[in-house]
Parts: C-alpha cells; structure tokens; sequence
C-alpha cells in the first residue's frame, strides 16, 4: 500500500494533506478502524507537539489516501514510524 520509506498509518502519527488547494493542512491520527483513519486537524507547537485546531470537526479518511500522490497524504512525524 505504502511506496518506500512511508509509514503504514498508525494511531498518533501526523500526515500533511498534499492537495495543492489546501495551504498546509496536518491532520492527526486518533484511531484507525479496518477502511480508515479517524483524524482530527492540527498545528504543531515549537516542540512539534500537536495541538487540536478548535472548531475543526473530526473526520474519516480512508487509509490507501495515506500516500504521498497530489490526492494523498505524506507522512510527517509521530507513532512508531
């Protein structure tokens, strides 16, 4: 599923969004069930800490979109990557 040297989605690790559209978009992962991570936006602190953009619902993203195409994800930091 993954190209070479990308992570396999895991529950705390953090991706960037890759749509040229969307300026810097970072999403955390707090669960994955079977088809999809459930996420939730972030920005990161000084200490590259992620902290919970407020006002951003949660949301499912499935998890072959988590690889570094124009429609994907790139893996960023986090989990046991």
């Amino acid at each position: 599923m993954n190209t070479v040297g990308t992570p396999a989605p895991a529950v705390g690790q953090i991706w960037q969004d890759n749509d040229p559209r969307i300026e810097n978009r970072l999403v955390w992962i707090e669960r994955i069930s079977e088809t999809h991570a459930h996420v939730r936006q972030v920005a990161l602190t000084a200490s590259n800490e992620p902290v919970p953009l407020p006002g951003v619902r949660r949301t499912r993203i499935r998890l072959d979109r988590f690889r570094p195409t124009t429609t994907g994800y790139r893996y960023i930091s986090g989990g046991d990557a």
